[in-house]
C-alpha cells in the first residue's frame, strides 16, 4: 500500500505538546519515560470533518483525524499510538516518521454501546515503512464520514490478514487457502476476525513453549493433544 493524499482543505498543522497527552491520557512516569525516549515531535496534521471532506458525519464516526509523529529510530512502542487514541475522542491515523521513511498505523475505534462518550479500542494495523518522498494515493471516495474510515481502514486490515494467513502457513506446514464468502464480510467482522486469529497464533505459540520444556511422556501427550486442537481451531480461524 501507499500513503494516502490527504485534502489540502483538511491541514490542521498543529503540534501538541507531549504534557497535554500525559494529561488527558493519565501518563504514569514509565510511559512518560517511553514518550521522551522514541518521540521527537506530534503533530495533528489533518482534520476530516463534514466541513473539510463534505462529507456527513454518521452516529459512528463524527470526524477523524490524522496525527504525524516524528519519532528518534525505525521502531516505536505502541504504548504511544494508545495513549494518543485515549487522548483524542476520534477515530486517529498516525502517519508515523523517521524522517526518510513513513509508517501508516490504525486501530479500528469505535464508541462504547454502553457509554457513547467513550471508546473501544481495538489492536493497531501497521503498513510498512515506505519511502517519504513516495507517490501517496488518491483520496478515498466515500459517502459519509462512517464509510471513510472504512475505505481509510481496510488496506491496513488486509495487509495484516495477508501477514497472518502466512504465518499459520508455516505454523501449519501447509498453506492456507481463505475461504471465498458467500456474502461480502464487512470490515467490522474481517478485524474481529484478524484479532481473533493473531490471539489464537500467540496460544499457540505458548503451548509449543511449554511442550518444549515439558519432560514427562503423559504430560507431553496432554500439551500435544492441546496444540492439535489449538491448530485446529487456528486453521479453522484463517481459512473462515
Amino acid at each position: 500500500m501507499t500513503l494516502y493524499e490527504w485534502p489540502r482543505a483538511a491541514a490542521f498543522g498543529r503540534v501538541i505538546p507531549k504534557s497535554k497527552i500525559y494529561e488527558h491520557a493519565e501518563a504514569n512516569t514509565a510511559l512518560k519515560s517511553i514518550f521522551v525516549r522514541e518521540v521527537d515531535q506530534i503533530v495533528w496534521a489533518y482534520k476530516l470533518a463534514p466541513e473539510t471532506v463534505n462529507l456527513e458525519a454518521t452516529h459512528q464516526v463524527s470526524e477523524i483525524q490524522v496525527f504525524r509523529i516524528a519519532v528518534r529510530s525505525v521502531t516505536l512502542n505502541q504504548k504511544v499510538l494508545s495513549a494518543i487514541d485515549k487522548a483524542i475522542p476520534f477515530p486517529l491515523f498516525f502517519e508515523v516518521s523517521n524522517g526518510e521513511h513513513v509508517m501508516l498505523a490504525a486501530a479500528y475505534k469505535r464508541p462504547s454501546e454502553a457509554d457513547n462518550s467513550r471508546f473501544v479500542l481495538g489492536n493497531y494495523f501497521l503498513s510498512d515503512w515506505l519511502p517519504a518522498s513516495g507517490q501517496r494515493t488518491a483520496f478515498p471516495v466515500a459517502l459519509n464520514m462512517d464509510t471513510l474510515y472504512e475505505r481509510l481502514l481496510e488496506p491496513l486490515v488486509r495487509r495484516q490478514m495477508a501477514q497472518l494467513v502466512g504465518k499459520v502457513s508455516g505454523i501449519m506446514n501447509s498453506p492456507i487457502t481463505p475461504a471465498v464468502a458467500d456474502q461480502p464480510v464487512s470490515l467490522e467482522d474481517r478485524i474481529a476476525q484478524a484479532e481473533a486469529i493473531k490471539a489464537k497464533v500467540h496460544e499457540v505459540m505458548r503451548i509449543k513453549t511449554r511442550l518444549a520444556r515439558e519432560k514427562q511422556f503423559n504430560k507431553r501427550v496432554a500439551i500435544n493433544a492441546e496444540l492439535r486442537s489449538t491448530k485446529q481451531e487456528l486453521e479453522r480461524l484463517s481459512a473462515g
